[in-house]
């Protein structure tokens, strides 16, 4: 069966995701960076804001989605990187391995990673922290996780154009910070310059902040917080996709 066969086995899938939790489990730094630091993170913002706790509830549920983004796209392209330069890309590639199954895997560990992450920084935001949310905190929970597997497949597509893990570290200024300025966290999309608002409204990180903003205002599921789940999801999917089409054997 060729290499680059586009059917999905399941079970090499959960191969390769086994594979790269045990060596994540290997990696303290790392894990400590995925699953400590957004509440660390979290927990500073909160006291920040000490003596203004609305503030605090303002952005805080917008943060809860982007720390966790940031976090799964540093260490998902760096890894990814690391597999390739090390030769470990070629050698499972060269198995009867397909990149879909290769993506699929990563994006599952990652994923069972983001589950982790999201459960911490949400229940450490909501119930330690005092985030007063009107809406369902498992709602907020779906929302953190969307965002967590978002960066894992950003991550993961970046990882193809970077021949060293100095330079997947650099697309996050291109990828990561212009979604940050406009995705309405600093001010209301609606108050962008027309261009600029334009622009946010194609990009994923305006939806994690809108589905934040649903959940913290209103008790039932709105119209809007659907959307805002669906394009976060759509996104992450398509973009896992582009990584399968991407992903080569080696960096040149």
């Amino acid at each position: 069966m060729s290499t680059d066969t586009p059917v999905l086995s399941p079970a090499r899938a959960l191969a390769t995701a086994g594979r790269v939790l045990r060596q994540l489990r290997h990696d303290p730094r790392t894990v400590a960076l995925l699953l400590i630091v957004p509440v660390l993170m979290i927990t500073l913002l909160r006291y920040v804001f000490d003596s203004d706790p609305a503030t605090f509830d303002a952005i805080g549920a917008s943060l809860l989605g982007i720390f966790p983004l940031i976090t799964m796209f540093l260490v998902t392209s760096i890894a990814t990187l690391r597999e390739r330069t090390s030769g470990t890309l070629e050698r499972l590639l060269a198995l009867p391995l397909g990149k879909g199954d290769l993506i699929a895997g990563y994006a599952l560990a990652f994923g069972a990673v983001a589950v982790a992450q999201s459960l911490l920084a949400t229940a450490m935001s909501v119930w330690v922290l005092g985030l007063d949310v009107i809406g369902s905190p498992w709602l907020l929970l779906l929302v953190a996780l969307l965002d967590a597997l978002l960066g894992t497949a950003l991550g993961l597509f970046v990882s193809a154009f970077a021949a060293s893990e100095f330079q997947a570290v650099q697309f996050m200024p291109a990828v990561i910070f212009p979604q940050l300025l406009l995705c309405g966290l600093f001010t209301p999309r609606d108050r962008m310059h027309p261009v600029l608002e334009t622009l946010s409204d194609v990009l994923p990180m305006s939806y994690a902040g809108d589905g934040m903003n649903q959940v913290l205002a209103h008790t039932d599921v709105t119209a809007d917080f659907h959307r805002d789940v669906l394009v976060v999801a759509g996104c992450a999917l398509l973009v896992l996709c582009l990584g399968a089409a991407t992903l080569r054997r080696r960096t040149t």
